[in-house]
């Protein structure tokens, strides 16, 4: 049970993280939240682990309290300013990316150790990188427009109801759009090594994953919206 727990401590993490940053830095802390948790949930998708008996790849607590990111924004000061967080994300990826690979290109010392396990880390990043960005793009812009839709159908009312429709939802969208693509399209060792089966268990895992990260963020939003950040 050591990887179940570690996962909720994780998912509190992630959730008093985002209520940090934006207590302390209002709408820029989301933003930079938006950017640091792309970057890491890209590299955390290149490990395996196994939850409830069930095969997974890592990232999907960090990358899943995006949408609670957004959801704030969107709730505080509207679809503009979540629309420009999502492009922020989406910048700091594509440019995390391009600098690290252009470090893998510089020629090591002969006393560096560390050149190998970096070269074997950030080999899938620039496919995860697509395949994330693709399924990021689509899920976030349908999240928005889904939690702008729900609120104006409930006149503001049932904030958690907007929260996790909209979510849960987007997350299915982002799922089915990444797995195919870095499972299957970018990445075919792994579908010669995992079989159907194990993408199939990599997919029901990471959703059921984030379909609980979308169920317990909805205390943090309600949090979330009644806090009065420190802004300029």
């Amino acid at each position: 049970m050591l990887n179940e727990f570690l996962g909720f401590i994780l998912m509190l993490t992630c959730f008093s993280g985002i209520t940090i940053a934006f207590k302390f830095f209002g709408r820029a802390g989301l933003y930079a939240w938006m950017a640091l948790s792309i970057i890491i949930a890209n590299i955390q998708v290149t490990k395996i682990v196994e939850v409830f008996g069930l095969v997974t790849a890592m990232g999907n607590v960090i990358y899943g309290s995006t949408f609670l990111a957004t959801d704030i924004l969107t709730e505080r000061y509207g679809v503009r300013y979540a629309r420009k967080a999502v492009l922020i994300g989406f910048f700091a990826m594509i440019f995390a990316t391009l600098i690290i690979q252009l470090t893998l290109f510089f020629e090591p010392h002969e006393s560096d150790t560390v050149s190998p396990a970096m070269a074997q880390v950030f080999h899938f990043m620039p496919s995860a990188m697509v395949a994330s960005l693709t399924a990021y793009v689509i899920s976030q812009t349908h999240d928005i427009w889904a939690f702008e839709m729900w609120r104006k159908r409930t006149r503001g009312r049932f904030l958690w109801l907007r929260n996790n429709a909209s979510t849960m939802v987007s997350q299915l969208i982002d799922n089915v759009t990444f797995t195919l693509l870095f499972f299957v399209v970018f990445n075919p060792e792994f579908l010669e090594t995992l079989g159907w089966g194990g993408i199939f268990d990599i997919f029901i895992t990471s959703y059921a994953m984030k379909f609980v990260v979308a169920v317990f963020d909805t205390p943090f939003v309600y949090l979330n919206v009644r806090i009065k950040p420190d802004e300029d």
